[in-house]
């Protein structure tokens, strides 16, 4: 369960090169980010999480698992169509479910529009204003409370396909 309110920050980027500077910028930070993800798509649509980071839910959760949080909050429909796969088997459908019901995160299509880059990122919510002035070369930025019962659900599903998001990132 969270104890902490969270945002989920989307900044957008034309080029993955200025993405990955401000990703190194909010990853050198001592506290805040509680998950972070570079994700590229190409002319063609495809979408490949480039990098990702974070002291991610119970701190023991693999690199892999990162990439599975942020993007389930950002674009949870992603998870069933291949950045993640259904590695998370049900409980990607649940989060596909949740955000049918509720809307939760952002839509890809406006925020990573074919041949662009965009940086998400998980953040508690009394360093948004820090995470915000780091990310210095964004084209746009949007930031979007997090529901608890979202996160957790989420953080849950993710726990549970751990070792196949971990194959899936890397593959």
């Amino acid at each position: 369960m969270s104890e902490h309110n969270y945002t989920l920050f989307v900044s957008s980027y034309s080029d993955a090169g200025l993405a990955a500077d401000d990703f190194k910028t909010i990853k050198g930070m001592d506290e805040g980010v509680v998950a972070a993800v570079v994700l590229s798509r190409d002319d063609s649509g495809r979408i490949e999480v480039k990098e990702h980071g974070g002291r991610l839910i119970g701190g023991g959760t693999a690199a892999g698992a990162v990439a599975g949080l942020v993007v389930g909050l950002f674009a949870p429909p992603l998870l069933l169509s291949g950045v993640i796969g259904a590695a998370i088997g049900a409980g990607a459908g649940a989060i596909a479910k949740r955000h049918e019901e509720k809307k939760i995160g952002v839509e890809a299509d406006e925020w990573l529009p074919p041949g662009s880059s965009a940086l998400v990122a998980v953040v508690e919510d009394h360093y948004l204003d820090r995470i915000d002035k780091a990310v210095g070369k964004a084209t746009k930025k949007i930031s979007k409370a997090v529901d608890k019962g979202d996160y957790d659900a989420v953080v849950k599903a993710v726990n549970e396909g751990d070792e196949k998001i971990i194959e899936a990132v890397g593959s």
